[in-house]
């Protein structure tokens, strides 16, 4: 009697992608094994972790006493400080202390620049970031992200001011975003592409998802808070009321800046936040909100403006400059442009 084996069935899925992993994929992109490629790619791998241990914390804060609501104290911004911003912060130290890559990091929550004294005589990279971006989100349970940036420490900084962290966004070495959500995404480049990675939980890696990202030339998602309207210069409020009148405009606006650059990178679109009459600067950050993801939107096709000029252009005069943010893609954030310059081409 003849027994048959029966037949192994792998499902399509399972193997249809190669499953590169984050660190791996920098060091492709650097097509090198450099000491510098190497510190790029382990700093890139302790921003992962630090996404890792925030979306944890994040699945679990619901169920865990004392990880929502506010602390009772105020940022350097003048905002109230969530539970889970501070948890969050700290992390970011927390992953990068003993790691000799990073000598300081900026964040949201500090006033100035924390050192890492024993890291600084060999780490020659500043960590630029934000915790938790739409933290108002975390309590209820919505899209909430980080945002980072890489830059190389020029000088010696003996003050301890950071005053070389005041220039352009060329001098971002690296940028991205982690998005906390359905799946945990982080979306980076390096000044070669956008490239995205999902968090495989039984893997505990981020794989990679998707590379060389190309958002469309046009979409139909305008992305800004309306309940801003009467603070807005009058131009901005005649763009809104032209995608008002047009058929072919959705507004999309969820209170998080990661979730809305997320779906204008993969659908296309436009997100703005311009400068208000109580904000005249806008509210977002340059150098660790606006820069990096105008070096996300440029690499990936799109554009980013002040409204006045390229962003990645702005020379900050203080670590928290504040700066009106108009990011997207290329026709749809001229649109705005042509309105804000009136030059009549609609």
């Amino acid at each position: 009697m003849t027994v048959t084996q029966p037949e192994l069935i792998i499902p399509e899925y399972s193997l249809d992608r190669d499953c590169t992993t984050l660190s791996r994929h920098v060091l492709q992109q650097l097509q090198s094994f450099s000491p510098d490629a190497q510190d790029l790619s382990s700093i890139m791998n302790r921003i992962a972790l630090a996404g890792k241990l925030i979306a944890r914390r994040l699945s679990r804060a619901g169920l865990m006493t004392g990880a929502l609501g506010l602390t009772g104290d105020t940022n350097v911004q003048g905002e109230s400080v969530k539970k889970m911003d501070l948890y969050a912060n700290d992390v970011f130290i927390s992953v990068f202390k003993q790691s000799g890559l990073v000598c300081r990091l900026a964040s949201e929550e500090m006033e100035k620049p924390y050192y890492i004294p024993e890291n600084c005589p060999i780490g020659r990279y500043t960590l630029l970031y934000d915790p938790i971006d739409g933290s108002s989100n975390v309590d209820i349970n919505l899209n909430v992200g980080s945002i980072f940036a890489i830059r190389q420490q020029q000088g010696e900084d003996s003050d301890g001011e950071a005053q070389d962290l005041l220039t352009d966004g060329s001098k971002q070495i690296a940028a991205g975003y982690i998005l906390y959500g359905p799946a945990t995404v982080l979306v980076y480049t390096i000044g070669k592409g956008v490239h995205s990675f999902f968090l495989d939980p039984s893997l505990g890696e981020f794989i990679l998802a998707q590379e060389n990202i190309q958002m469309p030339d046009h979409g139909s998602v305008y992305s800004a808070n309306e309940g801003n309207f009467w603070q807005w210069e009058e131009q901005i409020r005649d763009y809104i009321r032209y995608v008002h009148r047009h058929e072919g405009y959705t507004g999309r606006y969820s209170g998080a800046l990661v979730g809305d650059i997320h779906r204008i990178l993969m659908q296309g679109g436009v997100f703005l936040y311009p400068g208000s009459v109580d904000n005249p600067d806008g509210k977002l950050r340059l150098l660790y909100e606006t820069a990096p993801l105008a070096m996300i939107m440029e690499q990936a096709g799109g554009k980013a403006s002040t409204g006045e000029q390229r962003i990645m252009d702005y020379i900050p005069s203080k670590l928290h400059q504040r700066t009106p943010a108009i990011l997207g893609s290329r026709k749809d954030v001229d649109l705005v442009l042509s309105f804000i310059n009136d030059k009549g081409e609609r």
